[in-house]
């Protein structure tokens, strides 16, 4: 690019505060020096786009190289006049992307034409100074084919010059831009990270874009069009196949399955891969976003609705705004509309699959169901949609909650998992509908299934419904226990604990504990109400309920509590008593208070007590003998 040429003109000052706009670009406008890539090919994009408002028939040519330090870009595009360097090139605000006659495009009619850009802030050339210390500009108008090449050289001390050329140093409308690295900034003119980030940002755009690494090879291709959810395939499967390569390409994992997102009404244009694992519904994903081709952002967090967590997408749009930094999306009405409408497309997708194909569907809810449940707290929509698959462990087993609303209209659930693993054997048993809630959001989808099922009656598992479900015992058989009973119930009263007695399988569970909300509300108030002052036991002492308390029921079919209900010793019978108490309460896995650890530790060493007693009875007799 070295010619004969006029002298340069006097140096010039830009008409901004140039360090200043590098430190406000580099440190907080933008996330990364990056970007100057994508303002290089944005800038040779819009300038092939006025070119062709122009001319139509012209050629479209945009090359792009690097090494030592030196990155070049080139293209066939509109060019600029002397006059225009000056003021486009040195003036943040002003745009060179006007209409052929250099008219601004904002003005009536020319609206149209001006929506074909990328660029809309004008900050241009300027930007690259955040990896740049010298650019330089060669260009030649295609609006004035009069008009000699005209050189814009900038330095990062805020300062330019701008002189013409002769004809032969660019004989061709169009505009060459070399950058030359700042010392630190080397390692963002890497021919490797060049060609990198012009395809992470352009491979999308219009018109082809080549990349020269200058070892003397071919020119590699940097666009890749159409995008892969555009292409022809000769099957559904091989389109199917190509999407998850992509997929794995760009985002790094294989997808259960693709949906796409397609808004030709909005402009928008892409796909939604499904995540092939767990995902906290709680994390943004971050969604590819390309605007008319060029690579907005890949973290765009406001792109779909929270509750499309396990998706991640990429789209290509013409109607979306950037923000300022071209690297989100502005968070509007249209942004509002399109994220709805994305949306339900994702929802079309699970219907289609719970209608056509519930096994895959059953494969996507395996990974996502915990999601699934959270979101669908907030989303009436979502749980009727879902509420036929979504899998929850119950008394019957696993399945759905209309599986097993179709058994039981009576619906029980346990708050904690190991208060469902003591009962579901029982409950079972006995006809008793019981489901585990004690897994997270299981308790609040739970609670907005009469909204959804209004015949349906849901109620948390309490003592008094799992004991009137167990078998009574013959009255004459309980009045002959009374004793007993009366011992067992003497021993328990300090723990707040009943004992009831009923006949219930499996044979071989000889207690079970059995505790609802009230029981332990009233207990906490009475360890409360033990501990207080004066003052708050006159307050805790009022609010003392009529709760029922928590149950030991003793099966009457198990052998072990017949012999101990037939045990003439009355002590020996109540550390039995006491026994089965701390057996049940540990198959409970509830927190044991310190009243419990203490009577565990009484019937503990009363028993042993018993057996080495029993012992030294039973070798005095053999010594007698």
């Amino acid at each position: 690019m070295t010619s004969t040429s006029t002298p340069p003109s006097t140096p010039h000052s830009f008409q901004v505060d140039l360090r200043g706009l590098v430190d406000l670009l580099s440190h907080h406008l933008y996330s990364s020096p990056r970007v100057y890539v994508r303002e290089l090919l944005q800038n040779a994009v819009d300038a092939i786009t006025a070119r062709h408002a122009l001319d139509p028939a012209a050629e479209v040519r945009i090359r792009l190289s690097a090494s030592a330090g030196r990155v070049t870009i080139e293209d066939s595009g509109i060019g600029l006049t002397a006059a225009e360097a000056h003021s486009l090139l040195a003036t943040i605000g002003r745009s060179s992307k006007r209409g052929g006659d250099g008219a601004d495009l904002d003005e009536p009619g020319l609206e149209a034409t001006r929506q074909e850009f990328l660029g809309q802030f004008g900050i241009g050339l300027l930007a690259c100074f955040v990896v740049a210390r010298q650019i330089r500009v060669v260009t030649r108008s295609a609006r004035d084919p009069q008009a000699a090449p005209v050189e814009w050289l900038a330095t990062d001390d805020g300062s330019y010059t701008v002189r013409e050329l002769p004809h032969e140093a660019r004989p061709e409308p169009g505009t060459t831009v070399v950058l030359e690295a700042r010392p630190g900034a080397t390692e963002w003119a890497a021919p490797a990270k060049v060609e990198e980030l012009a395809r992470d940002y352009g491979s999308l755009l219009p018109y082809d874009i080549t990349f020269d690494d200058g070892e003397g090879g071919e020119p590699r291709p940097v666009t890749d069009r159409p995008a892969v959810w555009d292409r022809a395939f000769p099957t559904p499967a091989a389109r199917r196949v190509a999407l998850a390569g992509h997929c794995a390409q760009l985002f790094g994992f294989t997808p259960l399955d693709s949906i796409d997102l397609d808004l030709p009404v909005a402009g928008v244009r892409g796909v939604a891969y499904v995540l092939p694992d767990p995902t906290s519904p709680a994390h943004r994903a971050g969604h590819r976003v390309h605007l008319k081709g060029m690579l907005l952002t890949d973290r765009a967090d406001n792109l779909l609705p929270d509750w499309a967590f396990f998706v991640r997408a990429v789209l290509d749009t013409d109607t979306l705004r950037p923000t300022a930094s071209r690297e989100n999306l502005y968070d509007d009405e249209t942004l509002a509309a399109v994220r709805d409408a994305l949306g339900a497309r994702v929802r079309g997708w699970l219907a289609e699959l719970a209608a056509s194909d519930p096994e895959r569907l059953a494969a996507f809810l395996q990974v996502h169901h915990l999601g699934v449940k959270s979101m669908a707290r907030h989303d009436s929509e979502l749980l009727g949609l879902m509420l036929p698959w979504l899998p929850f462990e119950t008394s019957d087993g696993s399945m759905s909650l209309q599986e097993f609303a179709a058994a039981h209209t009576d619906i029980h659930f346990t708050r904690t998992v190991e208060e469902f693993r003591q009962i579901a054997p029982i409950a079972a048993a006995h006809g008793l509908g019981v489901i585990n809630a004690g897994y997270t959001y299981d308790a609040d989808l739970l609670a907005l299934l009469p909204a959804v099922r209004p015949e349906l009656k849901v109620t948390e598992l309490d003592a008094g419904a799992v004991t009137e479900r167990l078998d009574p015992v013959p009255t004459a058989t309980e009045l002959a226990l009374a004793p007993f009973l009366a011992t067992a119930r003497t021993r328990l009263e300090a723990q707040g604990c009943d004992v009831v007695l009923r006949a219930f399988q499996p044979v071989s569970v000889p207690a079970l504990y059995l505790d609802d909300r009230q029981a332990r509300q009233e207990r906490d108030r009475t360890a409360a109400l033990e501990s207080a002052d004066s003052l708050w036991s006159g307050i805790l002492g009022a609010l003392r309920g009529s709760a029922p308390r928590a149950r030991l029921v003793l099966n009457h079919n198990n052998p072990l509590i017949r012999r101990i209900a037939a045990l003439p010793d009355e002590a020996l019978t109540g550390t039995a008593v006491e026994s089965l108490y701390g057996q049940a309460l540990l198959m409970s896995q509830r927190p044991l208070r310190p009243a419990d650890s203490t009577l565990l530790n009484r019937a503990f060493l009363g028993l042993l007590e018993w057996a080495t007693h029993s012992a030294d009875a039973r070798d005095a007799q053999e010594d007698q003998k």
